[in-house]
């Protein structure tokens, strides 16, 4: 199934000059969102990975099911303020301004080997700040996942190190 037939453009969202890629069509599809799940976990299997790191909070939707295929945990790394026990932050910035990003302190240990995953690679200021925390509280990145890779704005090679995506963008 070509899963691009189910990624809508939506032309000047959030703001004017952006083609925003809605992938909620294709979460709405059973079939598409299992090849991606399947797609995405195939491409990390006998890797060792004991974590699942996804980021608030589309990541949220595909982390779960991958950790799931891959028999590992997932951890939430999330917006600030959401999470109850202590956490570390990590603040990035954005092109109208900067955002932060938390992640408990014991959710990941040096003895994980850990698969970043999120809905889209655009310029990878989010991954680069939640690479940041999982690496602050010991965790050895794998590698990082994602539905998308818009990869014409670069973020792959922001972030480094290995970067798979279903659907890549040119």
């Amino acid at each position: 199934m070509d899963l691009r037939t189910l990624i809508r453009d939506v032309p000047d969202f959030p703001k004017k000059g952006i083609m925003f890629k809605d992938i909620t069509p294709l979460l709405g599809h059973p079939q598409a969102l299992a090849q991606a799940i399947a797609t995405i976990s195939a491409a990390h299997q006998g890797l060792g990975i004991t974590k699942v790191v996804g980021i608030e909070s589309r990541g949220f939707i595909i982390a779960p099911a991958v950790a799931l295929q891959l028999g590992a945990g997932f951890v939430p790394i999330r917006k600030p303020g959401k999470l109850p026990w202590k956490s570390i932050k990590q603040s990035y910035g954005l092109e109208y301004g900067t955002d932060t990003v938390e992640i408990h302190e014991d959710s990941v240990t040096s003895a994980d080997r850990v698969l970043m995953v999120d809905d889209v690679l655009a310029t990878g200021g989010t991954m680069e700040a939640a690479i940041t925390l999982v690496t602050k509280v010991g965790g050895q990145i794998v590698g990082s996942a994602f539905l998308i890779d818009l990869a014409f704005l670069g973020g792959g090679k922001r972030i480094g190190g290995k970067v798979f995506s279903v659907v890549t963008y040119t």
